[in-house]
């Protein structure tokens, strides 16, 4: 499991061990942001939405320039140092449409989430897969 920012950090020196990697982005995303879920759906995520701060909760759209950054580098450098490396992702952003396109866009092999997201989520990956910019990419 890859979920914290140091481990996406040294993906190529982990990927040396591992076989594949599986990106845990619900903690990535709060080891990012520093700040627990609880605490932060829970009181001022609510306030940074109404007001603009943030478009989307990091907790259900994946925020790409912070924590997506991590998970590109993660597989980048864990690919660099074993090809072929398989890379998914388990958390709930596994079955957010908008997340499930970037990380076909980011090159992982697979997404998981909860079963009552299973549905959006494999047509996300479904759509992902044959749009323009992600030719070749093997979304599943």
């Amino acid at each position: 499991m890859v979920e914290t920012p140091r481990a996406a950090l040294t993906a190529g020196a982990i990927a040396g061990e591992a076989e594949f990697f599986s990106l845990g982005t619900n903690d990535l995303t709060q080891t990012t942001w520093a700040f627990s879920r609880d605490d932060g759906e829970g009181s001022f995520l609510g306030d940074y939405l109404e007001r603009g701060i943030v478009e989307a909760s990091p907790f259900e759209t994946i925020d790409v320039a912070g924590v997506g950054r991590l998970v590109r580098l993660a597989v980048a450098e864990g690919r660099a140092a074993r090809p072929g490396l398989t890379v998914g992702v388990c958390g709930e952003h596994g079955g957010d449409p908008e997340s499930v396109e970037f990380f076909a866009e980011a090159g992982l092999d697979y997404v998981s989430c909860s079963p009552y997201r299973v549905p959006i989520a494999r047509l996300a990956a479904g759509r992902a897969a044959v749009a323009p910019d992600c030719v070749g990419s093997d979304a599943r």
